[in-house]
């Protein structure tokens, strides 16, 4: 018969704890908390109520996300999220050491530091090896932290330039119809580059670092024929390389210079018939030394928790798709023997 005992337990808020973030903005927190376990929450003055099946699940949630706010980390829906997600595999936001590693901080002088589990493993990777491949599905940070460790290299001292390239997968006949010359057609497609060297730069700084040629932001395509030493190196969207081009940037590595190649192979834009430069490269380059491969999951996804529920949709059917189409395949085969 399933146990139908519904616990109680109560939580004493002391006065140094932020109830405010614990709670959320009308109460989003708990409301999170709630909808993902058996169990009502109270707020009686100064202390909260767990009623439900689940209480002592949800007890724990509480402590780790009181901890994060005695810290000083800034509680968001997302952190909360992630918590809970962590709890679910039997982890520990706390104990995973999530919060310490800072990689550097932004012009306005928030700290920048992995989010997730994945993450901290992606920057520590970067810190360890000369050629990393960081691949995984949309906002898992791919980018952002590899320019982050960039930037905090080169203030360092560490390198001497920073580079970072992208394919402009749709860089034939349909850039010829935009205005400008051709630096200002590829700028859209290197704008998300853009974005994190302002953010964590500011745009001034990001702007007189890439006059005095110290940060590069470029397609992949004038990428040929150089030799970059003392550089970090970032090639973004890496999904939409070709085999020849991946070879190609792969290859321009110097002496004292390190390489990240993020992508999403879920996100291939190339032509019908052309396989992309990543996969091939995992193919041909796993397990050589000096190269790593890190795989971020949804769970390492630092947007808006729908995000996560649109990518999980979206491999589920994408799965369906395949073995539909692999039975459909098979039932050819068979018809034509």
């Amino acid at each position: 018969m399933e146990n139908l005992q519904i616990e109680e337990i109560r939580i004493k808020i002391d006065d140094e704890d932020d109830s405010d973030q614990l709670f959320g903005n009308l109460d989003v927190n708990l409301k999170i908390i709630q909808d993902n376990y058996d169990v009502d929450i109270v707020q009686r003055q100064d202390e909260i109520i767990l009623r439900g099946k689940e209480a002592a699940k949800a007890e724990a949630v509480i402590d780790e996300l009181t901890a994060i706010i005695r810290s000083g980390e800034i509680l968001d829906t997302q952190k909360v999220n992630y918590v809970i997600s962590l709890r679910e595999k039997g982890l520990s936001y706390r104990e995973s050491n999530i919060n310490k590693d800072v990689i550097c901080f932004t012009h306005r002088g928030k700290a920048v530091r992995p989010k997730t589990i994945g993450q901290t493993s992606y920057a520590r990777s970067i810190k360890a090896h000369d050629i990393v491949f960081g691949i995984g599905p949309a906002g898992t940070g791919k980018t952002y932290i590899a320019v982050a460790l960039a930037i905090n290299a080169l203030k360092n001292k560490d390198v001497a330039k920073i580079i970072l390239a992208r394919p402009a997968v749709e860089a034939g006949e349909r850039l010829g119809f935009l205005p400008g010359d051709l630096q200002e057609k590829v700028d859209p497609y290197l704008r998300p580059l853009y974005d994190a060297l302002y953010d964590i730069l500011g745009r001034e700084s990001a702007l007189r670092l890439k006059e005095r040629e110290v940060i590069e932001v470029v397609p992949l395509a004038y990428m040929r024929g150089r030799t970059l030493d003392n550089s970090f190196i970032i090639l973004d969207e890496a999904q939409n390389t070709t085999r020849e081009q991946m070879k190609m940037f792969l290859t321009r590595l110097g002496f004292g210079s390190k390489a990240v190649v993020t992508g999403d192979i879920t996100q291939i834009d190339l032509p019908k018939g052309k396989k992309s430069g990543l996969i091939d490269a995992y193919r041909i380059l796993d397990g050589v030394t000096g190269i790593e491969f890190c795989f971020l999951k949804d769970s390492d996804v630092v947007r808006h928790p729908l995000v996560r529920r649109i990518i999980n949709a979206y491999d589920q059917k994408t799965e369906l798709k395949d073995q539909e189409e692999e039975e459909q395949d098979l039932e050819q085969e068979q018809e034509q023997e």
